[in-house]
């Protein structure tokens, strides 16, 4: 009877220890499993959100900078993803960037030189309110006195004056040139002021030796 009672707690030993090792064998089956279908979820959602980021920069419905769209591209492109889709977005998002940077840069060019219009302006404003004064003033008495008001700020009577008739990328177009006292009678006779001053040269006494107007 002994001898019966140890056979069969052999067997159930053996039987239990087959029976944790199958469970442990199925257990990490299961583990690496859940691991490969999380990675393959992450996956997945990496890709769907690489392509709606990308897609988003192609159509222009966000409001990154161009800067920040690049980094986002670059950061897409690090992840590797072996898609032909996102590939070919990240080309079309590459292409959109370009063109908004060059588009910013026009921009930027644009906004210098109308800065530095403005600031040229504002230099010469003066001396475009006093030919302004000349040419509207009520009387010729007012005026000649504003003429020699203004003949004071320049080097001689004769110093010449310079008219632009148009402006081209190589050379300007100038009409006849003419003197400052004579420029001056012109607009009292005319009593129309129709330029705007465009450069002026000095002596060392801060006096006027040239002026460049240009029509408006």
């Amino acid at each position: 009877m002994t001898k019966i009672v140890k056979t069969l707690s052999k067997t159930l030993m053996v039987l239990l220890v087959a029976t944790i090792a199958f469970g442990g064998a199925t257990s990490c089956k299961s583990k690496k499993k859940l691991a490969q279908e999380k990675a393959a979820a992450a996956y997945a959602a990496k890709v769907d959100r690489a392509k709606k980021d990308l897609t988003a920069i192609i159509n222009g419905s966000t409001n990154w900078t161009a800067d920040e769209m690049t980094q986002r591209i670059a950061k897409i492109k690090s992840y590797n993803i072996d898609d032909p889709e996102v590939k070919d977005l990240i080309n079309q998002a590459g292409q959109k960037v370009d063109e908004l940077k060059a588009e910013e840069l026009r921009r930027a060019e644009e906004e210098r030189l109308r800065m530095e219009e403005e600031a040229k302006r504002s230099k010469f404003l003066t001396l475009d309110e006093q030919f302004e004064a000349i040419a509207t003033s009520g009387s010729i008495d007012v005026s000649n006195n504003q003429i020699q008001k203004t003949l004071q700020e320049f080097e001689t009577s004769d110093i010449p004056v310079l008219i632009i008739i148009s402006k081209n990328p190589d050379f300007n177009d100038y009409d006849r040139p003419t003197t400052i006292s004579k420029f001056l009678n012109y607009l009292k006779d005319k009593k129309q002021y129709k330029y705007v001053v465009e450069s002026v040269k000095k002596n060392s006494l801060g006096k006027i030796t040239e002026l460049e107007l240009i029509v408006k």
